[in-house]
């Protein structure tokens, strides 16, 4: 299932209807960091079901609880970067319990 997740498949006409944003909204995301949507040979952008999460969780963070762009991009980051630590105290686990 994650993999699906991470497949590109919406064009940004698309994302952007599933979203309820303008494109240039995504298009001004993209240019700000915050979503990093993969491109087509033909260089047309490609949303994935994550990409669209992501841009519904900026969406929340401002519209639900009046976080500024800047303090959504730090959010995130702290975010990605709790669930690297975590994958990796797993990993550590998973290693312990191998060599006991």
């Amino acid at each position: 299932m994650e993999n699906e997740d991470q497949e590109p498949r919406y064009v940004i006409s698309v994302a952007a209807r599933m979203i309820g944003v303008h494109a240039q909204t995504l298009r001004y995301y993209e240019r700000m960091g915050l979503i990093e949507p993969s491109r087509s040979q033909g260089n047309i952008r490609l949303y994935s079901m994550s990409d669209i999460e992501r841009v519904r969780r900026v969406k929340s963070l401002m519209n639900d609880l009046g976080v500024n762009l800047a303090g959504v991009e730090v959010i995130l980051r702290l975010a990605e970067r709790m669930a690297e630590m975590e994958q990796r105290i797993h990993q550590l686990e998973s290693e312990i319990g191998k060599t006991e």
